[in-house]
């Protein structure tokens, strides 16, 4: 995913397909969270003229990240699109969007694509298999987890008696 400005311009104004697959191992070393990584597929084009470089990618493969209750392995896939643009040379560019000043005769993507992985890196994942064999335990003696759709529905016993309260009141207000 390194090209030569001369490599580019011989694509201006002509589609510039990227189609690979590549290994990104060394986030690994960035993020010890991250357990193993699938070996991306990159696909885009991208858009080339006199005063910059523009990459539309799209970027799939998976991470395997702990849970965050269990440190069972949880494969989180991954599907980012991104547009990135490198500006050829130090001219004034407005937007809104980030852009990369090359450096030298050579555009690599690896340092971007390395960063967009690690910030798909969620804060928390948990795992979806409760009745995996590694998995955490649903309940036990005086305890059970509890989700927030099941606790809604129910109405704590301890104001079961207002509720009764308040449907007399309404009751007689309304005859």
């Amino acid at each position: 995913m390194k090209w030569t400005l001369s490599q580019l311009q011989k694509y201006r104004n002509k589609d510039f397909l990227i189609d690979d697959t590549i290994r990104v191992d060394e986030i690994i070393e960035t993020d010890p969270s991250i357990r193993e990584v699938s070996p991306m597929h990159i696909t885009g084009r991208g858009d080339i003229d006199s005063t910059k470089v523009t990459f539309h990618l799209k970027i799939e493969g998976y991470l395997i990240l702990p849970c965050s209750r269990t440190l069972v392995d949880v494969k989180l896939p991954i599907n980012v699109e991104t547009t990135e643009t490198f500006l050829l040379q130090g001219s004034e560019y407005a937007t809104e969007e980030e852009v990369y000043l090359v450096k030298g005769e050579v555009i690599d993507l690896m340092p971007v694509i390395r960063e967009i992985l690690l910030l798909e890196v969620p804060m928390q994942v948990f795992c979806d298999d409760v009745n995996h064999e590694d998995a955490a335990p649903q309940s036990g003696k005086d305890w059970e987890v509890v989700h927030d759709q099941d606790q809604s529905k129910k109405i704590d016993p301890r104001l079961a008696g207002l509720a009764k309260f308040f449907d007399k009141n309404n009751s007689s207000s309304e005859s």
